[in-house]
């Protein structure tokens, strides 16, 4: 299939995230997983050992631009979930945790793969850079409402 070029805007941005947030989340429903979830779960994963949860409610706000209450409704389901689990202030992310995050990323990384077939690395990095600088003065805007 060929696409059509057309200029990146809002939309073209929007229904890129949108095809592959639906991809993610097909999987992630076989795990009786959320993608709030899932992204709360890879800053846990990824971060060089047990965060403070402020600081990944922080985190994982900021990037969805999503509601604090509402991600903490999401840690606390990841609680429950026994994927993590708090020390004190802090949270760790379980072998159970560990677990699903791999899992999950290895179904969706040949689908990744796929995706991503063919296209150029010039224009993989040059898409990066702009959706970069996209997300960057969009963030700005935000903060300025």
């Amino acid at each position: 299939m060929t696409t059509t070029a057309t200029s990146v805007n809002g939309r073209v941005i929007g229904l890129a995230h949108y095809a592959g947030r639906a991809v993610v989340e097909r999987v992630l429903d076989r795990h009786g997983a959320t993608f709030q979830e899932s992204v709360t779960l890879r800053a846990a994963v990824v971060a060089d050992g047990p965060v403070h949860r402020d600081a990944l409610l922080r985190e994982v706000t900021d990037s969805l631009k999503a509601d604090p209450a509402e991600i903490g409704a999401v840690v606390d389901a990841l609680l429950d979930k026994g994927l993590l689990a708090a020390d004190g202030g802090r949270l760790r992310v379980t072998e159970a945790g560990t677990a699903l995050h791999t899992t999950v990323a290895a179904e969706t990384a040949p689908i990744s793969a796929r995706i991503y077939a063919g296209i150029p690395a010039e224009d993989l990095a040059t898409a990066g850079r702009v959706l970069a600088l996209v997300t960057e003065r969009a963030g700005t805007e935000l903060a300025a409402l």
